[in-house]
Order: structure tokens, then sequence, then C-alpha cells
């Protein structure tokens, strides 16, 4: 049997395993503010910047990055798209998103005549676990089998970013991937999981930064930002491709 954790407050960081070379830190869940401004870099051309997601982790992660943003939703039916794989599936959803906040603004004189670019940055994230796409459970239910599933088990987090330059018309996306070992997750820990109901409301139930399930994370193979639906390295990447 696994490791039980009965803690619900974060255990210490040096408490937890850390895997070398790229893995990251699990208090990367927890960044200090980085001072900087939405224009980073004094060689970078200055740009407006909408975040189309209502997603409260992107955007606290979008302002751990120093970015001013304004936010927009996109009124899509998720579940209408299907894709074989997870990593198309995000991606489609993310352009999804884009096309939909972008027949909103209609934009057209407004965006494109502007002096000063506008990006507009959409996301997708889901859970992949057996082999099976995870995304926003249906119901209590659902969410409470999922987290048993995770409890000494391991699962995946596939999340796409897409960065649209509204004035230039030019449109980069990618996706990233993590790979996220449990420890046991008591079932009082799931239980008040259930009854807050966060975990409806994100893929697969999965919330790693939460203080009922950070201590029950084994290990973290890749960035938390990305399991948290932003991944930073990414967006930077393809923030300076549409502006370059």
């Amino acid at each position: 049997m696994g490791n039980v954790c009965h803690a619900i407050t974060p255990p210490p960081v040096a408490a937890l395993p850390i895997a070398r070379s790229h893995y990251c830190r699990l208090n990367a869940a927890f960044p200090k503010r980085q001072v900087a401004n939405i224009h980073k870099m004094e060689s970078a051309p200055k740009f407006k910047l909408i975040l189309g997601s209502s997603s409260i982790a992107r955007r606290t992660i979008l302002t751990d990055m120093g970015y001013e943003f304004t936010t927009m939703c996109a009124d899509i039916d998720e579940k209408g798209i299907r894709k074989g794989k997870p990593e198309d599936l995000v991606m489609a959803l993310a352009e999804a998103k884009a096309d939909a906040i972008i027949s909103k603004l209609q934009m057209g004189e407004s965006l494109e005549s502007d002096a000063t670019p506008t990006l507009l940055l959409s996301a997708d994230t889901v859970v992949v676990y057996e082999g099976i796409v995870r995304e926003k459970p249906s119901n209590k239910e659902e969410a409470r089998q999922f987290m048993k599933d995770y409890s000494n088990g391991h699962a995946s987090t596939v999340s796409s970013v897409l960065v649209s330059n509204l004035k230039t018309g030019v449109r980069r996306g990618d996706w990233d991937r993590v790979e996220i070992y449990f420890h046991t997750i008591p079932e009082e820990n799931i239980d008040k999981l259930i009854d807050e109901g966060t975990v409806l409301y994100v893929a697969g139930g999965l919330i790693i930064e939460d203080p009922l399930v950070l201590p029950c994370i084994k290990e973290v193979v890749g960035t938390t930002d990305s399991v948290m639906g932003l991944p930073k390295a990414l967006t930077e990447k393809l923030i300076k491709e549409v502006l370059a």
C-alpha cells in the first residue's frame, strides 16, 4: 500500500521528492511575483493582452508572470469537439476558443488599425488516466471516482497554449505534457474536496495546488504551472513568436 497523506496543509517543500534535470519543484505552484510588467523586455514591441479564459489558476499564473491583461470567455460547446489524441483535442479546443472570442470582438478596423498589437491567449487542459481523456467531471460522483483513481496512482495532464496576434493574424500554438504520481488520497480529503466543489470545474477534477491534495503528491515530472493550465515557458515562447 502506498503512503497515506493525512496532512491537509502543504508540507515543507524540502520534504517532497523532487525529480532531477528539468523536473520542477512543487513550490513552483506558489511563485513569488516577478518584478516585471507588460513589456518585460525593453526591445520587445508593446502590446495589449487578452486572456481568453475564466480560469482563476490561469489568471493567477499570468499575473505572476508580470503581465497586465483583460479577460474574455469563449461560449463554445467543448463536448462537441472530439479528437482521438489528447494533444489534438486541447489544440482544437484552444483554436475554437480563440475563434469564438475573435467573433465576439467583431474585429476589423478597431484592432487591425490599432498601432499597438493585441494578443489573444487561449488555452485548454485535459487529464489522461490509463489512456482515457478526462475533462471536467459531469457531477460529484464522477469527481469522487476520479480522485479515488488517482490515489496511489498516476495521471498526466496535457495543456495547450495558443497565442493569436489580432493585428497581423499570426497565430502560434503548442502543447505541454506533465506526469503526476500520487500517494494515497484519504477519503476525508476527497469528501472535503467534493463539498468545496472546485474540483467540478477543472479538468479531471484535479487541483494539485489545493492544500488537501498537495501533501498527497509523490512526484511531478514537468511543471506545476502546466498542470494548473498555463505552462509559463511555452506561453513566453509563443508570445515572442507572434510578435517577431
